[in-house]
């Protein structure tokens, strides 16, 4: 037998190569939502329109947005998206399309629609590849000039590369970006996980917002603006103690301009006082005078571990801008004009021990709501969530209740659940950002909120149903009227009926005017420290 040759590991290790974040991406495309021709459509549709209302509100400007969809050709696209944002600076047009992981926001612990630093630049490589053809990019800050370039990835280096670059006038001052982009190996229509379907979503969301979408036929569809008022720029947070590891820790003090850990801390983390440093001095026996450029892991540990066993206030709020109950409210009138609306925004809560959120609901009910029967749209910080609906939190808290206590007999009931995560932080299941992981305390704040839409509903399909059946038993009187009043008249021999059929109508009319008007039926609805709820009916 030949003896097998054992290979020396300068052999083996001849192939080992670096792999930058963009190969990655462009290996594992679906994991950015590339998957599928419908999908890939909406996500490349998706990358635009969040930075544009990112970029809007961050300017204090109404969002006007515009997306146009071209068919080019079999399973060819060309899709344009335009805003009237800022505008991007030359210089940093290669960082913004062409390099993944890079951004205003991923390094901030700031509540924002994007958060990796991957979206847009991905599209671009979406692109890319599958036309392989750059990207158009247009953009003006309202200067003298308009920048025209079209840019590709360099997938090796991470790094968008400039083919070209044309430089125009300005004269009327136009502000914003349009970006103009090809792929292939997708699809169009209007089912719900299309690009009209996600737009629409987009709108209730952002009232605020105005959308013009022509599709490929040429159809027109305008997203009106329902609100006048721009959402609040959210403020970046510290980081709370209770949300931190230790390489958190070692992490921080990188950045740090504390020269003693007492003081940094005070000074890098929120709701951490004086008093409370002294605390985690006396549990953990650190030295917090020392540099802490001298903390190692050991110490870091340490220090949260005696982090672990105090009690700090929740973070502060100011970071979290929801939509708010009376926008809420007003996006899902403007563009389902349903027969019944309720909404609710729940008080500020944390989860993972140190990391704020805000639950957001609302149920829309008869209208345009619930074509199709039970409808639960998702969002992230005003972003629809589309796909990955079986395994998100919002899905598995909406479907956690039981609807026929609330009136709702089946899923066909015309029905649309609205849910809104807002948080510094989502916390998602996948890169592709398309499903909220089942976090306890999330899951628990979207059911009580739910709970609350729904008892609104109870109350109102009750009366529904009460103003139904009185209804029906007037109708059944106002029908006897006449045969009543020939036989009275009989007995009083009365040579015209006339008045005893106004007498009788009258009596009938005044009866379920005045039920009508005071309200015999009361409904109402208890729950446990559990949720459970109970559904009680008093009436005739």
């Amino acid at each position: 037998m030949s003896e097998t040759k054992v290979k020396h590991a300068d052999e083996i290790f001849k192939s080992f190569k670096m792999q930058s974040v963009s190969e990655f991406f462009k290996k594992n495309a679906a994991m950015l939502g590339y998957t599928g021709k419908l999908r890939s459509l909406t996500t490349l549709v998706h990358e635009g329109v969040t930075n544009s209302l990112d970029a809007c509100e961050e300017a204090r400007l109404f969002p006007d947005l515009s997306v146009f969809i071209t068919e080019i050709g079999p399973e060819h696209y060309r899709i344009i998206m335009e805003d009237n944002a800022s505008g991007i600076p030359l210089d940093y047009i290669p960082h913004v399309f062409g390099k993944m992981l890079a951004g205003s926001k991923a390094h901030r612990n700031i509540q924002s629609r994007g958060q990796q630093g991957i979206g847009v630049s991905g599209a671009v490589m979406y692109s890319q590849v599958s036309t392989g053809k750059p990207t158009e990019v247009v953009t003006s800050t309202g200067d003298k000039v308009i920048n025209k370039v079209n840019i590709k990835i360099d997938v090796e280096k991470n790094a968008g590369e400039i083919l070209s670059r044309e430089t125009l006038k300005n004269p009327e001052k136009w502000r914003g970006t349009r970006i103009n982009l090809e792929a292939k190996n997708l699809q169009y229509n209007r089912s719900k996980y299309g690009p009209y379907s996600y737009l629409k979503m987009t709108a209730i969301a952002n009232p605020h917002t105005r959308i013009l979408f022509v599709e490929p036929d040429g159809t027109k569809i305008l997203f009106d603006r329902n609100v006048r008022v721009i959402p609040k720029n959210p403020k970046e947070m510290k980081p709370h103690p209770h949300g931190s590891s230790a390489d958190d820790i070692l992490s921080m003090i990188k950045n740090s301009s504390a020269t003693r850990v007492r003081t940094f801390l005070v000074s890098d983390f929120t709701r951490v006082s004086s008093k409370k440093v002294e605390e985690i001095e006396q549990l953990s026996g650190l030295d917090l005078d020392i540099n802490p450029k001298k903390v190692d892991w050991e110490y870091a540990e340490k220090l949260v571990t005696a982090i672990k066993q105090i009690t700090f206030m929740a973070p502060p709020t100011e970071g979290l801008i929801p939509i708010g109950a009376d926008s809420v409210r007003l996006g899902l009138e403007g563009i389902l004009a349903p027969e019944f609306v309720h909404t609710v925004t729940r008080s500020p809560q944390t989860y993972h021990g140190g990391i704020a959120f805000i639950v957001e609901a609302g149920i829309a009910y008869g209208g345009g709501a619930g074509n199709n029967g039970l409808d639960i749209i998702r969002y992230a910080n005003r972003t629809p969530l589309i796909f990955d609906q079986g395994g998100c939190c919002i899905t598995e808290a909406a479907k956690s209740i039981e609807w026929k206590r609330y009136g709702v007999k089946d899923d066909s009931a015309p029905l649309t659940i609205f849910v809104n995560l807002v948080s510094t932080h989502i916390p998602y299941t996948s890169a592709g950002k398309q499903a909220i992981a089942t976090e306890e305390e999330i899951f628990n704040e979207i059911r009580f909120a739910l709970m609350d839409a729904g008892r609104a509903l109870s109350r109102y399909l009750s009366g529904k149903r009460r103003a139904s059946e009185k209804l029906t038993k007037k109708k059944t009187l106002l029908r006897y009227v006449i045969e009543t009043s020939n036989a009275l008249g009989s007995l009083v021999k009365a040579d015209d009926n006339s008045k005893i059929i106004k007498a009788l109508t009258d009596i009938v009319e005044k009866k379920y005017d005045f039920e009508e008007a005071n309200g015999d039926e009361e409904v109402t609805i208890v729950s446990d420290e559990n949720g459970v709820e109970e559904v009680s009916e008093n009436g005739d």
